[in-house]
């Protein structure tokens, strides 16, 4: 039997990792050993659990994922970690860094799953000595998992219905506000009448899982929103919006829209 492979987890969006935890845990030759939250704790775990492979975000607090690799490039280990970058940030001056300073692939958010999957099996199995033009290789999809159009309403599935939403419309992963939106859906779908108390019921909720003040948590939910309207993607927030009768144009019923179409 062949061992499995060890996974180190670092990313500071936890409903991220938890997700993708879950769908990587189903593989009977892939171990997670350890998840970090921020780029020096992931340093640390690495040179502690010595994990097959490290799945990195890029954007971190204390240390991002550039410094990481620098770090575990500079370091005297025996057996460094297969790197894969999981970044929603696609410039190509990040990528080319992140490639020179040792990261054998980088994958751009929001990604299939079961091609990270494979990727992660066929890294394992066969390591190339020497990657030659620092080639960058990119997968990129539409949804972060991929669910079967007769399952999109089942409870199960609804996480990653809502988290696939969210990123069709453009907000992204690694801003405070996209933790705090997802879960407000998520409390919406459950409790439609919450819809109705915002003020006084949602945001008190979400500010006090997340141990600060609803203040902090309407302000990001709305920063959310307007760095996924100041994308331009038209067609994906009129698929979303305009299916239930209001205007793309009013900012102030976005967060409605959200909420009723994962339901």
């Amino acid at each position: 039997m062949n061992e499995k492979i060890t996974v180190l987890v670092a990313d500071d969006n936890n409903d991220f990792t938890m997700t993708l935890s879950s769908y990587l845990e189903k593989e009977e030759d892939i171990q997670i050993v350890g998840i970090a939250k921020d780029g020096n704790e992931a340093y640390s775990m690495a040179l502690e659990l010595k994990p097959d492979i490290l799945l990195l975000d890029i954007i971190m607090p204390h240390l991002d994922g550039l410094g990481v690799l620098e770090k575990l490039f500079e370091s005297n280990m025996d057996k460094k970690p297969l790197c894969i970058i999981l970044s929603a940030v696609g410039q190509d001056k990040i990528t080319q860094r992140a490639i020179s300073l040792g990261a054998q692939y980088y994958i751009v958010k929001p990604f299939d799953i079961n091609v990270l999957i494979k990727r992660m099996k066929e890294l394992k199995n066969y390591q190339p000595t020497q990657l030659k033009n620092n080639f960058i290789s990119r997968e990129i999809k539409s949804q972060y998992i991929d669910i079967a159009p007769d399952k999109k309403k089942n409870q199960e599935n609804l996480e990653a219905l809502v988290t696939n939403v969210i990123h069709e419309v453009g907000v992204p992963a690694h801003i405070k506000g996209y933790q705090y939106l997802r879960e407000a859906i998520m409390m919406v779908v459950k409790d439609t009448e919450v819809i109705n108390q915002i003020t006084k019921q949602l945001y008190p909720e979400i500010a006090g899982k997340y141990h600060t003040t609803p203040s902090r948590v309407e302000r990001a939910i709305r920063h959310a929103i307007e760095v996924a309207w100041g994308r331009r993607r038209t067609k994906h927030c009129r698929k979303h919006l305009w299916l239930h009768g209001i205007s793309c144009k009013r900012k102030a019923n976005k967060f409605r829209i959200y909420c009723y179409d994962c339901r």
